[in-house]
């Protein structure tokens, strides 16, 4: 184990084996029972053993791309090195460097550590694991994670995918409804995470593609990248494939946009499940409905997601928003308070800019949707292509 051995002094979740109370006293009374009689007056639960909240532990606590982690020490002899490819309940799929797969489940220890966390594993993740038969194990430890793409969710972090260096944003142009402001709430999450955005819009075989040219400006002058992609006539295929070839990379976006489609364009032996957008409700069906890597024969990772239908920001205060904001950063420190929230104050640049046609205002409206907060997010306006913006808070 890297580093020096010590004590750390940890929070642990309210232990699940609760202690029974007797409850039968008062029928073992009235049958004649006078055991009760020995039985201790007071109940006392020291501050250290099965149900203390608190627990030292010998580990190692380190800061990465998801927060605190605390790395107990393990016999290192004893497991093998691995990554998760997939977590399926409370089993997870890891492979080892030379290609075996295990199924293992996860160390009690782990899944008692009072984290922020929704799960301690998650696809992506490196973990030390002991081999318990020929293809079953437990995981010890999970190393330091970077390239995080999380959302909140319940209040707590929901890690997607880990150990990453980019990510594919996929939209769609119609069938379900292209979502601007979701795509905004990526990016922000991708500038604070370090991770490379593309965003890719699918099925432009069913609009007109110069409808899109006006949305696609504004984010191609930021700098990002952007593909208009077609599975039914094969547009942006062979750049997708470019994009992705020797890198790891996670592909996200509501359900129904196409991410399995193009994943098996891409890679037509791959072969993942797909079906059809709802004529009715416009909303895609959950067919993929866990994360989970895929090798591509020319060479890379993909992480294919579950559709998205909400994507709250984690770890991301209002005040900060601005500044993952490429076209509003430029002008936050021209405004005449330190403390501004280019929201209505007087003398503020972000506002001037705005009126001024410096920065987009639909993108200064997601903006505001996130710095007031998700549940002030509705239905903005609509667009000429028939686009809804409505920040991704669907029921």
């Amino acid at each position: 184990m890297a580093g020096k051995k010590k004590k750390i002094r940890t929070s642990f979740r309210k232990n699940r084996n609760v202690r029974t109370r007797q409850s039968d006293l008062t029928r073992d009374y009235q049958a004649g029972d006078e055991s009760h009689l020995d039985a201790d007056l007071t109940e006392r639960i020291s501050g250290k053993g099965a149900l203390s909240r608190k627990r030292t532990v010998v580990a190692e606590e380190v800061e990465d791309d998801a927060g605190t982690m605390i790395l107990p020490e393990i016999d290192e002899s004893a497991c093998a090195c691995g990554r998760v490819l997939s977590v399926r309940g409370l089993i997870s799929d890891v492979a080892t460097d030379a290609g075996d797969v295990y199924r293992c489940a996860t160390r009690r220890l782990l899944k008692t550590l009072a984290t922020d966390q929704r799960h301690v594993v998650a696809a992506g993740d490196r973990v030390w694991f002991r081999p318990e038969g020929d293809d079953e194990g437990i995981i010890e430890r999970v190393e330091p994670r970077r390239g995080v793409l999380s959302r909140t969710s319940r209040g707590r972090q929901h890690i997607l995918v880990t150990n990453v260096d980019q990510l594919l944003i996929v939209a769609s142009a119609a069938e379900p409804y292209l979502k601007p402001h979701l795509i905004d709430r990526y990016l922000v999450t991708a500038e604070k995470n370090r991770l490379r955005p593309i965003i890719c819009i699918n099925k432009v075989d069913l609009c007109e593609t110069a409808d899109l040219q006006p949305l696609i400006g504004v984010y191609a002058q930021l700098g990002y990248r952007v593909i208009l992609s077609s599975t039914v006539t094969g547009q942006g295929i062979e750049l997708i494939r470019d994009a992705l070839r020797e890198h790891e990379t996670v592909i996200s976006g509501q359900s129904g946009v196409g991410k399995s489609s193009l994943v098996n364009t891409v890679d037509p032996q791959l072969d993942l499940r797909v079906q059809r957008v709802s004529s009715e409700t416009q909303k895609g069906k959950h067919t993929t409905t866990t994360a989970r890597l895929i090798p591509l024969t020319e060479g890379g990772w993909v992480v294919d997601t579950p559709g998205i239908r909400q994507f709250q920001l984690w770890d991301v205060i209002p005040e900060e928003i601005a500044g993952f904001f490429r076209d509003l950063r430029p002008f936050v420190s021209r405004c005449r308070f330190a403390d501004c929230t280019h929201t209505h104050e007087t003398d503020c640049a972000v506002l001037d800019a705005v009126a001024d046609g410096w920065i987009d205002e639909r993108r200064y409206e997601s903006y505001l949707q996130m710095f007031q907060g998700d549940d002030a997010g509705r239905p903005v306006r609509e667009v000429e292509f028939d686009a809804e913006f409505d920040a991704d808070l669907e029921p």
